[in-house]
């Protein structure tokens, strides 16, 4: 776990949202790449709701929100202080009002268990760790690497969202399994939307979104392209256009009707 600062030396700044954002990273550890963009833009906030990010890292997800909805109100808990502390200062820099918790999902900060919220989001870490190799960097493998159960995350979730309220997340396709008893047991109205690479590719990312109190049927959405074409053809991105404005012009992916 990280718990000191970053140095500046150990940063990089990386623009988000087509410039929109700028955001420090470090250059060893935990990098965000386009996931939490997509998980962000498939939210339907409105202006004037509240979002809690569980393990919001660097803010990156929160803050591609918050850019692309003005009026939220804001929030992210964090367990590693200096991912935490980079947090803060990604809001301050993007001007962005970020409240961040520094914590664990399984005891959080006595303020953040008072309140609810109208959207609870999360990026939980991909890889069970029975099944696969640690990264050497701490702060890269709490971010990567899961010492939490998927359940865990999803009762501290439906723990924090507000009745009729929603909680999206993003994960691997391979632990729908572990998912969806998880949100079952605490959340109706369950959705996926597959997130497949290219043409003729199985899915390896899916969202998957339930309400507090939803009564709706279980619904699994026709996938979403991230590529055009079935190889990658040419030097450069190949993004289809829907995931280009997502990724370039803050473009929202709502979940098909």
């Amino acid at each position: 776990m990280r718990t000191e600062s970053f140095v500046e030396k150990e940063l990089s700044h990386d623009a988000f949202l087509g410039g929109r954002l700028r955001i420090a990273q470090p250059r060893a550890g935990y990098r965000a790449g386009i996931d939490p963009v997509l998980l962000a833009a498939s939210i339907p906030a409105r202006a004037g709701q509240s979002v809690l990010d569980l393990g919001c890292g660097s803010g990156i997800e929160t803050l591609c929100l918050g850019a692309r909805v003005p009026g939220l109100v804001l929030a992210g808990l964090e367990i590693q202080p200096a991912y935490a502390d980079l947090a803060r200062r990604n809001a301050v820099e993007n001007g962005e009002a970020l409240e961040v918790f520094t914590g664990d999902l399984t005891d959080m900060p006595g303020p953040l268990r008072q309140r609810q919220f109208d959207h609870v989001i999360a990026n939980p870490p991909y890889f069970d760790r029975t099944a696969s190799t640690p990264a050497r960097d701490p702060g890269r493998e709490h971010g990567m690497g899961e010492t939490c159960a998927l359940a865990d995350w999803v009762t501290a979730a439906a723990r924090r969202v507000a009745p009729k309220g929603q909680v999206t997340f993003i994960q691997r396709a391979d632990r729908l399994p572990d998912l969806i008893p998880a949100m079952v047991a605490h959340l109706g109205s369950l959705e996926v939307l597959p997130l497949i690479p290219r043409q003729g590719r199985a899915a390896r990312l899916i969202l998957i979104r339930g309400r507090k109190g939803g009564r709706a049927e279980f619904r699994l959405h026709d996938g979403i392209r991230l590529h055009a074409g079935a190889a990658h053809g040419r030097d450069g991105e190949d993004y289809t256009p829907a995931i280009s404005a997502v990724l370039r012009d803050a473009a929202g992916l709502p979940f098909p009707d």
